[in-house]
């Protein structure tokens, strides 16, 4: 079996150095670390976690804190933080928030205990709107945090225009020519941090406003951010013999997703009959040609990894920055000019 002392030899280095150089450390020269490199490659030694923890103090850990784990959304998130984390030789530790409502001592306890056993480097939260206690916390354990999705105090954030991108996707409806647009999506009081629901809905009004269209609550019903969600909520909207909208601005692409299979089953085409935008660009966006406006998730965990492991440098001075997250409208075939019946 490989062992340190093998690598030092066919390195010609120290014992130390070869820990030094394995762990990435910034007094270890390019050249001598390569040298390192290709020793360890070559007799196919793995550096002990446990070992290199209790000598640098370092877990090569990251907790990721998510408050759904069942969504394609985060998941995404997660995936993209996880390919670069890895790619730097870091695990993930994941903590999930789900049902704290209902289950408030959870969240309690990961911010009492969970967080603080030390067993990760830093953190990313996604999604998680933290108390001015939980902050403190978190600050108190002087471990680097990037949060995203939202502005986070003394913390490094990647955020999401949501009144920005829920505006775009109903402009384009009304570029159209749609004066009719339904609003498929959430209420204020729904369970997810950062108040996403509300801007979305204040991006659909001011698109509508500076349209000259004035808001007809008619055309306003609440989902979740599912495709059951969308689906019934779209239904109950074509039912009403008093709504008859010739678009739909749906919160999420599953939402839109399940407005477009509502649709379908009422016998209303898209987008001849009816126009469904969504916005996220999930994967089953190209299957259903549904128009969107694409957050690039996979992008937003790589830019969030990327920002964590700046910060876990020995040299980086602690200074939190906002950073807007990229986003770009996706018109496909689920969206047209509306018949000419339906035109004011």
């Amino acid at each position: 079996m490989a062992t340190i002392q093998g690598v030092a030899e066919l390195a010609g280095v120290s014992t130390a150095t070869v820990s030094r150089a394995l762990a990435g450390k910034s007094t270890v020269s390019a050249a001598t670390r390569q040298k390192v490199e290709d020793a360890a490659r070559e007799l196919g030694y793995v550096a002990s976690a446990t070992a290199s923890s209790l000598a640098s103090g370092r877990t090569r850990n990251v907790g990721f804190v998510l408050p759904v784990l069942g969504s394609w959304y985060y998941g995404s998130v997660l995936k993209g933080a996880n390919r670069a984390l890895a790619d730097a030789g870091y695990d993930i530790t994941l903590y999930h928030l789900e049902d704290t409502d209902r289950h408030p001592e959870r969240r309690k306890r990961l911010f009492a205990e969970f967080l603080q056993r030390k067993r990760v480097d830093a953190f990313i939260a996604v999604s998680v709107e933290l108390t001015d206690a939980e902050l403190a916390r978190i600050h108190d354990l002087r471990k680097p945090m990037v949060g995203v999705g939202g502005p986070l105090p003394g913390v490094t954030t990647l955020s999401l225009d949501d009144v920005a991108v829920a505006s775009l996707a109903t402009s384009h409806l009304t570029s159209l020519g749609h004066r009719r647009i339904g609003f498929v999506g959430g209420e204020e009081g729904d369970n997810l941090d950062f108040q996403l629901p509300r801007h979305r809905r204040e991006g659909y009004e001011a698109a509508l406003a500076e349209a000259g269209i004035e808001p007809d609550p008619r055309l306003l019903a609440v989902a979740d951010f599912t495709i059951q969600g969308g689906y019934e909520a779209t239904k109950q909207l074509l039912g009403d013999p008093r709504a008859h909208p010739t678009a739909i601005f749906a919160i999420s692409d599953e939402t839109a997703i399940g407005a477009i299979l509502a649709a379908r089953d009422l016998g209303i085409r898209v987008p001849d009959d009816l126009s469904v935008i969504g916005i996220d660009g999930h994967e089953l966006g190209e299957f259903f040609e549904l128009t969107t406006v694409d957050q690039h998730p996979v992008e937003q965990g790589r830019l969030a990894a990327q920002a964590l492991l700046a910060e876990l440098r020995p040299d980086k001075a602690a200074t939190p920055i906002a950073v807007d997250l990229p986003y770009e409208l996706k018109v496909r075939r689920s969206t047209a000019v509306p018949p000419a019946r339906q035109r004011d």
